[in-house]
């Protein structure tokens, strides 16, 4: 990491944070365009157009409430059916490889290392989710919490709040990455300090949030900065 991308650090003492309480697609690995693929491959099937715009709407939304948006589209299926249909498909890319976003797998091995606990909330289900999590190093994500095991999904805070209790921790007292509108307010509402990752959507400006450009923008030592209290903006290279 470039040592001109980050603020001066401060003098006060860090704290490392209880946990970090990772966000998957987008935020881990680059499933979006996999998510948009499988979509318009299920929309033209119907004859119908799907553009990258209506993708774009349902970045970060649970998958049920994504497919009713298909289906609303003009798509003639259950919800349920349809999420049948993209799962399945999701399921095919990442056997075949899973696509690890730049610098997620070192961050991650810097977190384990330095022996921080890990959690990985998504809002996909946990099928998908143990994809990643197999494809992971032994030991790297303490608790998995998915979309289809909680009753209310980002932008409610449940998701979080639910991987924090599994993990015995204060949500306060953790670090939450993400890079959704909905995944970034569902972990400021749980109290997370939250360090949203401007990818597919921006990253737009809110009270104590920190935002990077990349992963690659993070490490140990920043990861403990944020969890003290400090917003960093790391979008244009100054403070927040």
């Amino acid at each position: 990491m470039s040592e001109q991308s980050l603020p001066s650090a401060p003098t006060t003492t860090t704290t490392t944070p209880a946990a970090v309480l990772w966000d998957l697609d987008g935020t881990l690995v680059n499933t979006e365009p996999y998510w948009m693929t499988a979509e318009t491959e299920l929309v033209a099937e119907h004859g119908l157009t799907w553009t990258y715009q209506d993708g774009l709407t349902l970045v970060g939304r649970p998958l049920l409430e994504a497919a009713g948006m298909i289906a609303a589209h003009g798509v003639p299926l259950a919800p349920e059916q349809i999420v049948e249909r993209l799962v399945g498909r999701m399921v095919e890319h990442l056997h075949d490889a899973v696509p690890w976003q730049p610098g997620a797998r070192e961050l991650l091995a810097a977190v384990r290392e330095a022996g921080i606990p890990c959690a990985l909330v998504t809002m996909s289900y946990r099928v998908l989710a143990e994809a990643v999590v197999e494809a992971s190093p032994a030991g790297t994500f303490q608790v998995v919490v998915c979309g289809d095991e909680v009753t209310h999904g980002k932008p409610h805070p449940e998701p979080y709040l639910r991987a924090a209790e599994q993990l015995g921790v204060d949500p306060a007292a953790c670090v939450a990455v993400e890079d959704s509108r909905p995944g970034i307010a569902s972990a400021l509402a749980s109290g997370a300090r939250t360090v949203g990752v401007q990818v597919v959507v921006p990253v737009e400006p809110a009270p104590g949030l920190t935002r990077v450009a990349s992963l690659e923008q993070l490490d140990v030592p920043t990861v403990r900065r944020i969890a003290s209290g400090e917003t960093l903006d790391l979008l244009d290279g100054a403070a927040g």
